[in-house]
């Protein structure tokens, strides 16, 4: 998926690699609340943002603590969407 790896959550994307980066998906209220916290970025790959998604760059994902973090954060909200 957009060239890098993709892990579902019951049918859905939770999180995945592009190039160094992690993708979370978050809803859009977290989604834009996380754009404040450092080395997160929005998910632009194309030139149009996905809403709901943000990028952590590596320099956030540098303990196993962090990546754990980033991705119970995209569970949670994947879990509220319904399965597929």
């Amino acid at each position: 998926m957009f060239g890098g790896v993709c892990f579902l959550l019951n049918g859905n994307m939770c999180v995945g690699i592009w190039k160094s980066s992690l993708m979370v998906r978050l809803g859009p209220e977290q989604a834009a609340a996380a754009l404040e916290e450092p080395n997160v970025v929005e998910f632009d790959i194309t030139g149009r943002p996905m809403k709901g998604w943000v990028m952590v760059e590596p320099d956030g994902l540098e303990t196993d603590e962090q990546l754990g973090h980033w991705v119970q954060r995209s569970v949670e909200f994947v879990e509220t969407l319904p399965k597929k």
